[in-house]
């Protein structure tokens, strides 16, 4: 017995935290979301049929979100301001899909007019009868740095990712807890987790979401089906950079880079439908180096703040060098 137990601590388990470590490197998503990827629930059996609303359905991640819950079958509601993208959108899904016309209403949307999401909501549940999933998507980024930016530009932040989702989710919430069930999801952000320069209206709004929406699942234990949810992607290729704030409100973004480095939308939103199919509380989205902060913030935060100064100094740098934020991790700034 005693040498069997030498045997597993010699050889197996060194095998086993190799494979792990392994599994780590190549890793695009914490390992609770991986798991559900590989021997969980698959989102085309079990969104099918659903009702889902997306709001920032026009583009980047909410119109990806749009084409593959389409692909499983799911009844959506796209919402966000530009009707005519969302048009695109619906007829996009119409083309690859097995959903007719009426499986998917265009409802145009603007968070900041909160009076408005009653009306909204009541137009979906008149609709379809239910809603199922809300998918918290709309929202802006942000690129500039703080001693610049205008405090316009931080209460435009907080007002548009924070109330304005905040406003729909309380909209949408009685339903669910009236029916007994329900999933409520929100894109939140890896500098949701942890700060980062140039961001710090656009991280705070995130750091808000995270803790409201933490703080809602406690309240809400007496109903065990409903799924609070929590999506915090690193950088993903969508049009999020071309929309971003800057130190002035209507000032656009001067530079926006090769965006080939980050990750693909298609898998970025193939994880998110993995985790809501399989009831992830908080997934976290993105390929290394980018996951590897994830879990330092989380288990060694001192060592993630001497991280994060390194990086973020060449991020300010780089930026002020007229170099794509995103970018400057990854390629040499051109000052000339």
């Amino acid at each position: 017995m005693d040498s069997y137990l030498v045997y597993i601590l010699w050889y197996i388990l060194p095998l086993y935290l190799l494979i792990h470590l392994l599994c780590f490197i190549f890793a695009d998503a914490d390992f609770t979301l991986l798991r559900a990827s590989l021997i969980g629930h698959r989102p085309e059996s079990k969104l099918k049929g659903l009702v889902v609303w997306v709001t920032g359905a026009s583009s980047g991640i909410g119109a990806e979100l749009a084409y593959q819950l389409a692909k499983c079958g799911s009844r959506l509601i796209l919402s966000a301001r530009r009707k005519d993208e969302l048009n695109k959108v619906k007829q996009h899904c119409l083309e690859t899909s097995n959903l007719k016309d009426e499986d998917i209403l265009v409802l145009p949307l603007d968070l900041l007019e909160r009076t408005s999401h009653e009306e909204k909501t009541k137009a979906v549940i008149q609709h379809f009868g239910q809603i199922d999933i809300l998918i918290n998507n709309g929202g802006r980024s942000q690129r500039s740095l703080c001693l610049e930016t205008s405090v316009d530009v931080y209460q435009a932040l907080m007002e548009l990712n924070f109330l304005g989702t905040v406003s729909l989710t309380k909209q949408v919430l009685p339903h669910m807890t009236q029916r007994g069930r329900g999933s409520i999801v929100t894109v939140s952000s890896v500098v949701g987790l942890a700060g980062a320069p140039l961001a710090t209206g656009y991280s705070a709004s995130k750091h808000a979401l995270q803790g409201f929406f933490n703080s809602l699942r406690t309240e809400l234990t007496d109903f065990p089906k409903i799924l609070i949810s929590t999506v915090c992607p690193g950088p993903v290729q969508s049009q999020i950079v071309n929309n971003a704030f800057t130190e002035e409100l209507n000032k656009p973004v001067m530079t926006v880079g090769y965006q080939g480095h980050k990750m693909p939308t298609s898998r970025c939103v193939h994880l998110m439908l993995v985790g809501i199919s399989n009831g992830v509380k908080e997934m976290w989205i993105a390929q290394q180096p980018f996951l590897v902060f994830y879990y330092l913030w989380q288990y060694a935060p001192s060592f993630a703040w001497s991280v994060t100064d390194l990086l973020g100094r060449k991020r300010v740098q780089n930026f002020k060098a007229g170099v794509d934020a995103d970018s400057a991790y990854f390629r040499k700034p051109k000052t000339s």
